[in-house]
């Protein structure tokens, strides 16, 4: 069978096949099809969302010839707008996290759009937050126009007009179950609320495991492109006008740990090199599928392709480096020691008690409820000794030394000896949480001179 053919690059968005889960749904009764989003002209699922975006603008007259298209992403929202952009005549300016892979900057400047970077991990009330500063841009470039696609309803009426039926059609009206992830809610909204219309469609978002869509505490994760971090210091924090949540019937939380192992079983056993938003996908599709029979249909939204990732998610070096793989016998995880966290917020007093005992520098991390401490989020380190002679009422945060080194959970002794230096001890890295305390004594190294004193 011989392909489409187009007049222009932008007709080769949208018409994504739908692909069968062989392997990796073994054992599992009912079909699982990903939704190839990977196939569009720009490499993602938001391609739909640019060009539906624009395409509004233009007829609207927010966006004029000769204007400038700016948006404030995690990337692959840039690359479909900087396609479009590109392929119309405009202007693109892009602000994204620090935090975005390298492969996804990369792209948007070969492009041609203009990259502006912005500290990722900030408060929502944050002038430099990915959303504020592209507001800010907009609203300095003469003909500036701000697609918004958090708020911007082209963004879940194009999954309406093109996704849903697309599905419905490839499925014969036989799909059951839509699951996807949520982000912007533009894709599981639009998509959802369609197929709901056809017929007795449930439909399940998938959220990473400490994200605050899916009941977490906001903390930090490690995929792109999906869920809802909240800084602890936000005062603010809307969701996006976009997410419609009564479109969603469940929503199923998968830690990065499952993400991680199932886009490399997807890599290996299905041969489909596939991003984190498009793995945590397909984790929550695969534990819906248990309590299914052979008559459902589940469509999954894969949104984007595994290449923009190569530098995180299937490095190995990345990986251990965040304690997310393999634990083998002689790791150094088994010889950390338990540690504890002191947040921002607390007293001299306070911490001195957590500290009794603790052989090593703990870290100092923004103020949460509970749980182990994102590196992102540690604002210092304290030993028992540093709060010696301290005013007991002094919050711990006036007094934080630097960072320990860190080292993941896997790591080798050998490399880890190395990783410690002349450091008095390093912090244990599992599943991307600082959890334990590494000693020199625990890894067989002398004293340094500066314990010895």
């Amino acid at each position: 069978m011989s392909g489409a053919v187009h007049e222009s690059v932008l007709d080769a968005i949208g018409a994504t096949p739908l692909i069968r889960l062989r392997r990796v749904s073994d054992g599992l009764a009912p079909r699982i099809y990903l939704k190839a989003e990977w196939q569009n002209a720009g490499g993602s699922v938001k391609d739909r969302a640019a060009l539906a975006m624009v395409r509004a603008a233009e007829r609207s007259g927010a966006l004029a010839p000769g204007g400038v298209i700016v948006e404030g992403t995690s990337g692959n929202t840039g690359i479909g707008l900087a396609l479009v952009g590109g392929v119309l005549g405009y202007r693109t300016v892009i602000v994204v996290p620090d935090t975005t892979a390298a492969e996804k900057i990369a792209a948007l400047r070969a492009y041609g759009a203009e990259v502006r970077l912005t500290p990722g991990g900030l408060p929502r009330d944050d002038p430099r937050h990915v959303i504020n500063l592209a507001a800010t841009v907009a609203a300095e470039i003469p003909g500036g126009w701000l697609a918004d696609q958090y708020g911007n309803a082209a963004n879940p009426q194009a999954h309406r007009d093109t996704t849903a039926p697309e599905i419905w059609e490839q499925t014969g009206g036989a799909v059951t179950h839509l699951v996807a992830g949520i982000g912007t809610g533009g894709t599981i909204s639009g998509t959802g609320s369609a197929l709901k219309e056809r017929g007795p469609v449930r439909v399940v978002g998938v959220d990473p495991a400490t994200s605050a869509y899916g009941g977490g505490d906001g903390s930090p994760y490690y995929v792109e492109a999906i869920g809802h971090y909240r800084h602890p210091a936000t005062v603010d924090d809307p969701w996006p006008a976009n997410w419609e949540r009564s479109v969603a019937d469940e929503i199923v939380r998968v830690d990065d740990r499952t993400t991680m192992v199932t886009a490399r079983r997807l890599a290996r056993e299905e041969g489909l090199l596939l991003g984190g938003s498009s793995a945590t996908a397909v984790a929550g599709a695969l534990q819906v599928a248990r309590d299914l029979g052979p008559d459902d249909v589940v469509v999954v939204i894969a949104p984007d392709s595994g290449r923009a990732y190569l530098s995180k998610y299937f490095d190995d070096g990345w990986l251990r480096r965040l304690g997310f793989t393999e634990e083998e016998p002689g790791s150094v995880g088994e010889l950390a020691v338990d540690l504890p966290v002191l947040r921002a917020s607390w007293t001299v007093a306070r911490a001195r008690e957590v500290l009794d005992g603790v052989p090593g520098p703990v870290p100092v991390s923004h103020d949460r409820d509970a749980g182990a401490a994102a590196p992102s989020e540690i604002l210092g380190a304290l030993t028992a000794r540093d709060l010696e002679g301290l005013p007991a009422d002094d919050a711990v945060a006036d007094h934080v030394r630097p960072v320990a080194p860190s080292v993941g959970a896997g790591e080798g002794i050998e490399a880890a000896r190395a990783i410690v230096g002349d450091s008095e001890a390093a912090w244990v890295v599992r599943d991307g949480r600082v959890t334990g305390l590494l000693t020199r004594a625990a890894l067989g190294l002398p004293r340094t001179s500066t314990l010895s004193a």
